[in-house]
């Protein structure tokens, strides 16, 4: 059993290891981010999960790969070696959505993606498709250990995908990694699961929430279910050859993943089938709060100072896990999944009296927060259905929201001796604020930092329905009441959008009139993305077919630069003139002429 201190970061180095006295480790996960003790980051979730289950456990973080010998910094591995690239997927690390390189790594030490001096650039820190590179270096440094793939890329990666760095579909990254397994979502339950396994001699077979990777002797010996049992997928040759099954393949590991059904999906790869076994049931809110209460240091291990993630989360609480929200773009249901998990009050408040004693703290928790914050507390009238597609096109009848409990949460918090603010810096769904006017009224009168952030991501419906996003109403309702709030708390509030531009099925006359709507409603633009081909969503699917997510009728894609362009050039302007201008200007309010509006001189 591991006796170590618990106030101690997990070791990270050999010395910190023979420190504790052990002579050989049994797991060593290897992350391309900074080693950051914070429930926020992935690594230290699965590594102080297992370090409570009595394994020890070493951290190998963002190692160089030019050679397997730091692989070996800790010895041979008595179980397994546990490989991630991180928070990101690699690619979405290291590039833009354009392909131009990033000068920037927020889970690197000084933000520096560099090995060395920014200016000498000499290697990334976190490789390209890191969790594939890693996996080799890890299988060279030691033959007989099995290596086991999880995290974001992973999650996302793990049936046919497509990479926008090199504009293609690639294969599995299981069979392209030639690794014994792949975790897929949060992976909780299947790691101690596989630990469990591997320390009893016995075969990592069968587990929910993992892939196989079989030969096809192997494959065609298995019995693998019959077809109520399993569902195969389009292979990697047919998408190959006829595109649009691509789509078609995406869709069925979409609503396979949100009806947590218990099937197999199975996909031929170029030389191998991957077996997806079904993924294992929503963490319960006791096991949330034991995961999330377990003895993290929430600061950078000393080998990697000041890294600004860390910097950016390290007073802030996780209180709820997955979404039901289903944006085409995102795959936050693909990895944490549709149903949602809220974190019990009491252990919110034992967690936040721990941030508030911390040393550095300031007397603002920075963050209540998840996928979508306030889907904390949310549950089902039927109890669950298997769409877990609860916001789109509108709020679902069935859907049970829970506004006094995040209201009581939030007073509980604040009503800390040491806090003086606490912040929702999470997303927030505009639709479900609308329809908790007590909660939404609070959070602008207290737990906003500055403006408000909101993500309508765009105002024309056409795109909002390819994105799978509420409706362009929303958002006007959203505005007048949230205006009409501030008005009664005398209060100058500021809503600032998040904006997707070149999404598929978007136009240049689409983004036109986004940014004529957007002046309209007295919106400033002060940050747009430009649509990023990620791995592992419907969006992606959209852009690589050119076909509409539900008719899967052809639209149009803004695939070349040219196009992605003048899309951007036109918000660009946008962005500009806002500079320039005052930073809140005045605008009319909702049902008022201009010259009435000019006389309330209402503010936004």
């Amino acid at each position: 059993m591991n006796k170590s201190n618990p106030l101690s970061p997990l070791p990270a180095t050999a010395e910190e290891c023979k420190t504790r006295g052990w002579h050989e480790v049994d797991i060593v996960l290897v992350t391309g981010d900074a080693y950051v003790d914070h429930p926020s980051f992935g690594i230290a979730l699965i590594g102080r999960l297992l370090e409570s289950k009595g394994y020890r456990v070493a951290i190998l973080a963002q190692p160089r790969y030019d050679s397997n010998n730091d692989f070996k910094t800790f010895g041979k591995p008595r179980l397994f070696f546990g490989i991630t690239s991180g928070n990101l997927d690699s690619i979405v690390a290291n590039y833009t959505g354009n392909g131009k390189v990033r000068n920037k790594d927020s889970y690197s030490p000084d933000g520096n993606p560099w090995y060395g001096d920014k200016k000498e650039k000499k290697a990334r820190r976190r490789p390209d498709r890191a969790s594939m590179l890693y996996a080799n270096l890890a299988r060279s440094a030691y033959k007989d250990v099995p290596i086991i793939l999880g995290g974001v890329e992973a999650s996302l990666r793990r049936f046919v995908h497509y990479d926008y760095k090199q504009k293609k579909l690639r294969g599995s990254l299981l069979s392209d990694a030639k690794a014994d397994l792949l975790v897929y979502g949060m992976g909780e339950q299947a790691v101690l699961k596989i630990a469990e396994r591997l320390n009893k001699g016995l075969a990592l077979t069968d587990i929910a929430g993992t892939c196989e990777r079989l030969s096809e002797n192997v494959f065609q010996e298995r019995p693998t279910g019959d077809e109520q049992e399993s569902v195969l997928l389009p292979s990697w040759q047919e998408i190959n050859q006829n595109t649009s099954l691509f789509l078609r393949a995406e869709k069925e590991i979409d609503a396979q993943a949100r009806s947590y059904a218990d099937k197999q999906l199975i996909q031929k790869q170029q030389s191998s089938w991957i077996i997806q076994h079904p993924q294992p049931p929503k963490l319960s809110t006791r096991e949330m709060d034991s995961l999330y209460e377990l003895p993290y240091t929430r600061c950078e291990h000393p080998a990697f100072p000041n890294v600004p993630a860390a910097r950016m989360i390290q007073h802030s609480l996780t209180i709820v896990r997955g979404c039901s929200g289903n944006c085409s773009f995102c795959a936050i249901t693909r990895h944490q999944g549709p149903a949602i998990t809220s974190r019990g009050q009491e252990s919110l408040l034992r967690e936040a009296k721990l941030v508030s004693s911390m040393k550095n703290f300031t007397g603002t928790i920075s963050d209540l927060g998840g996928p979508t914050a306030n889907l904390y507390g949310v549950s089902c009238k039927i109890g669950s259905c298997k769409k877990h597609d609860c916001l789109y096109p509108k709020v679902c009848k069935n859907l049970q929201v829970d506004e006094k409990s995040f209201l009581s949460l939030l007073r509980k918090i604040s009503s800390l001796p040491q806090v003086r603010n606490v912040f929702i810096s999470s997303g927030l769904r505009l639709e479900l604020l609308c329809s908790t006017p007590a909660l939404f009224k609070e959070i602008l009168r207290a737990h906003t930092p500055g403006a408000l952030k909101i993500a309508p991501e765009h105002t024309e419906q056409e795109v909002l329905d390819l994105m799978h996003k509420e409706s362009h109403e929303q958002l006007r309702e959203f505005l007048k009441l949230g205006r009409k709030f501030g008005r009664e708390l005398k209060k100058n509030i500021h809503f600032t959008p998040y904006i997707i531009s070149a999404h598929p099925g978007c136009k240049e006359s689409h983004t036109a009139k986004l940014a004529k709507t957007l002046q309209h409603l007295g919106l400033e633009l002060r940050q747009f993305q430009d649509f990023t081909p990620t791995p592992g969503t419907l969006a992606t699917a959209m852009y690589v077919t050119g076909l509409h997510r539900d008719t899967e009728k052809p639209i149009f894609v803004a695939r070349k630069q040219s196009e992605r362009m003048k899309q951007r050039q036109i918000l660009e302007r946008q962005l500009h003139n806002n500079k320039s201008a005052p930073r809140f200007p005045r605008f009319p309010r909702f049902n008022e002429s201009k010259k009435a509006g000019n006389k309330k001189k209402g503010r936004s």
